[in-house]
């Protein structure tokens, strides 16, 4: 007898598109790769039944409200929405998902989100006294609005007990792959991996999404240009000094230039590019910790310990222990 396994996906408007059908396109596959074995029955569940238009414009349709969801559920899954703002992307607080969540989280033996659906699980306090992730670009939203959660913004996903968080957007097959190989064990998850071309794990975290694009735009092209050098000479001379020779600036004018550019001074900003280079290394090689320092221009070991416990917290073995996903 096949044991029936019950995903409700919520949807509500603007909802991310990809943070819908991904999850649902793994659990349908789950089922294929297993002959119907695996049981998976998704259903999306809205405000009303019928169409909800979701951010790309296309339209989903919901196969039952969010009260007429009932009885006992194998997985509740939270996709997220935004609003766009001049600063960038802040998730939305959709109080009617919120007050669903409450209700019918209890239901299910686990909870998941993907993207900024971690900000809706955090609002019904879900999240509380947990590690979360979520989007890179409203983590640190996640964090201000809610002291009780611990957010780190660089895995792919996160699990906590029965709650888990994914990033986004295209994380959620990532947070997917991992809840069908928890159910069905890593053999069907591959097989499913396969049929996406996808990694079973996805090395690295969003870090790899670099601090270039997760810092804002700038007007100027020159400090858009410097940024890339940077990235690109981390363990060369990256002084003020040196970047302001480079700009043909005063040391002074530049210092002022670039944080009225890029809200920060060169030194943090630089810190922040080689601790972002060396937790790619500590994620992705076996590199000794001397070795992985002086690739990133972090220069000693020391260095590296003291730079990745002001940046994350952590120590780089721990942090290593952590996130290593190389094989």
């Amino acid at each position: 007898m096949v044991m029936i396994r019950r995903v409700v996906i919520a949807v509500f408007p603007d909802v991310d598109l990809l943070d819908v059908t991904g999850p649902a396109e793994v659990f349908a596959l789950a089922n294929r790769e297993t002959g119907g074995r695996a049981g998976y029955q998704v259903r999306l569940a809205g405000p009303a039944p019928g169409a909800v238009t979701t951010f790309a414009g296309v339209r989903l349709l919901a196969d039952l409200s969010f009260a007429e969801v009932d009885g006992v559920l194998d997985t509740l899954l939270v996709p997220g929405a935004v609003d766009l703002h001049p600063d960038g992307p802040v998730a939305r607080i959709d109080r009617d998902v919120v007050a669903w969540l409450e209700k019918t989280a209890p239901l299910a033996r686990r909870v998941a989100s993907v993207c900024v659906g971690a900000h809706l699980l955090a609002a019904a306090g879900l999240l509380d006294g947990k590690t979360a992730t979520t989007h890179w670009s409203t983590a640190a939203q996640l964090a201000a609005d809610n002291p009780a959660v611990t957010v780190d913004p660089d895995p792919i996903f996160v699990r906590c007990g029965d709650v888990w968080t994914g990033a986004g957007i295209s994380a959620c097959m990532d947070l997917a792959l991992a809840l069908v190989a928890e159910d069905l064990g890593e053999e069907v998850a591959m097989a499913v991996a396969r049929q996406l071309v996808m990694y079973l794990k996805r090395q690295g975290g969003q870090s790899q999404f670099s601090v270039p694009l997760s810092q804002p735009p700038v007007s100027r092209r020159d400090i858009d240009e410097l940024r890339m050098f940077i990235a690109d000479h981390l363990a060369g001379d990256l002084s003020a000094a040196a970047l302001a020779e480079r700009m043909c600036l005063s040391e002074r004018h530049f210092a002022r230039v670039f944080r009225q550019e890029t809200g920060t001074t060169p030194a943090a900003y630089v810190e922040a590019a080689r601790v972002e280079a060396a937790r790619r290394l500590l994620e992705s090689t076996d590199q000794p910790l001397d070795q992985v320092a002086s690739a990133c221009g972090l220069g000693s070991v020391e260095t590296l310990h003291r730079a990745l416990r002001k940046q994350i917290g952590t120590t780089p073995a721990a942090y290593r222990r952590r996130f290593r996903t190389a094989s």
